[in-house]
């Protein structure tokens, strides 16, 4: 079974994170699933790809569109089922156990500074594991991003 990485924000914004570590899977070809439990917030998502900078956003579609399988990086409340390499869950959305067997890579994004999104946080790590998922913990409490526990 894959692993599941979970990422614990504390000093970056969410769309920061998202970001860098979507970049970083474009550059290795991936397409990514980029998946939410609100549609007002991936459509805040969707602005934020656009606006990275001057002359840089990240190209993306939101999911019921005609061309949902070309879109290198598709916004979308449930798994689109398309042979995505990687999925990137924030705001605690949901994420099975098998999807680490399917996926080159899973990253769950979470607040530390929102309560309700550390107990879901902490809920599914305690799931997936139970499941037989392997998951890794990073914090970057201290400034960098360090892995601070392995199931």
């Amino acid at each position: 079974m894959g692993l599941i990485n979970f990422y614990h924000l504390t000093q970056s914004a969410p769309e920061q994170v998202l970001s860098n570590l979507a970049s970083r899977a474009l550059e290795q070809g991936w397409k990514i699933e980029l998946r939410g439990r609100d549609l007002a917030r991936l459509e805040q998502l969707d602005l934020a790809l656009w606006s990275l900078g001057e002359t840089s956003f990240l190209p993306h579609g939101m999911a019921g569109g005609p061309h949902d399988v070309l879109q290198p990086i598709l916004l979308t409340m449930a798994p689109s089922g398309d042979g995505r390499q990687a999925v990137m869950a924030v705001d605690g959305a949901e994420v099975a156990a098998s999807e680490a067997d399917t996926h080159e890579r899973v990253w769950i994004l979470f607040d530390g500074h929102d309560p309700e999104a550390l107990q879901k946080a902490r809920a599914q790590w305690k799931a997936l594991t139970s499941e037989g998922a392997k998951a890794a913990y990073w914090s970057e409490e201290s400034g960098r991003w360090q892995k601070k526990a392995e199931s």
